[in-house]
């Protein structure tokens, strides 16, 4: 049970991390040759969740259209995650109920 927070909640930081990212893209939209963040993210070791983290990009330039795609895609991994952190509260829930 436990590494099923512990994926769900490095789930919920890397999110974070790419609302931030689009959030300060967006905001130097207007920068000349200022190069838009991009987060990567790898598999934590042992598998349990992930790690995430910010690179530059190749090509100066902001495409607005992929900030709000990346904005949109961290606001259904923030739903994912936490549905699968309220998920596992019911199976302990239910596993204590038995138990009792």
């Amino acid at each position: 049970m436990g590494n099923l927070i512990t994926a769900a909640s490095s789930g919920l930081q890397a999110a974070q991390l790419r609302l931030d990212s689009a959030a300060h893209n967006v905001a130097n939209v207007n920068t000349g040759n200022f190069r838009r963040q991009e987060v990567v993210q790898t598999e934590a070791p042992g598998g349990a969740g992930v790690q995430a983290s910010l690179r530059k990009a190749d090509t100066p330039g902001v495409a607005l259209e992929q900030e709000a795609v990346d904005q949109m895609a961290a606001t259904y991994a923030f739903k994912a995650n936490l549905q699968t952190l309220r998920t596992q509260d019911r199976m302990m829930g239910a596993l204590l109920d038995v138990k009792a």
